[in-house]
């Protein structure tokens, strides 16, 4: 390299002549489709194993973003320090809340598992409605038949 080619790269500023690393967004978006696709891995994984899929899209301080995939009834559920907010993207459930676990069970650090919930309240959720359950509150998707439900959940840790 001669004299004159190294004073023009010297004064050349790095970024200029490397390849720019391309920066994340720090906005995460989805897709309907990308999130059905998703659901649809969901369902096969589901098929071999107890009915229900799950996966955490992302992580964040104070909640995460999750797929959920269930073809029949799941476990009652109660978190103590998270509420829960499902948007149904496919399919049709029955979601249940409040009441009181039957035969309750720790899973982790204020989870309880049960077999069902007595004295809840049933609401019909079908694609495009929204369910909120606040922290402390049972809940449980009771799923008929051949049907099934695919939900987009935001899980929210709570100030305790």
């Amino acid at each position: 390299m001669d004299d004159f080619a190294r004073e023009i790269l010297k004064d050349m500023a790095l970024e200029e002549i490397a390849p720019k690393a391309q920066k994340r967004s720090p906005v995460d978006h989805w897709t309907p489709a990308v999130l059905l696709e998703r659901a649809a891995y969901l369902k096969k994984m589901a098929r071999y194993g107890d009915g229900s899929a799950g996966e955490t899209l992302r992580d964040y301080p104070q909640h995460a973003a999750m797929l959920l995939f269930k073809d029949r009834d799941g476990d009652a559920e109660m978190h103590e320090g998270c509420a829960f907010l499902f948007i149904v993207l496919a399919g049709t459930a029955t979601l249940l809340t409040g009441g009181t676990l039957t035969r309750p069970r720790k899973v982790g650090t204020g989870e309880m598992h049960g077999d069902t919930i007595e004295s809840g309240m049933r609401q019909e959720l079908k694609q495009g409605e929204i369910a909120h359950v606040p922290a402390g509150v049972p809940h449980q998707f009771l799923v008929a038949g051949e049907k099934s439900v695919a939900c987009f959940v935001v899980k929210i840790q709570e100030a305790g």
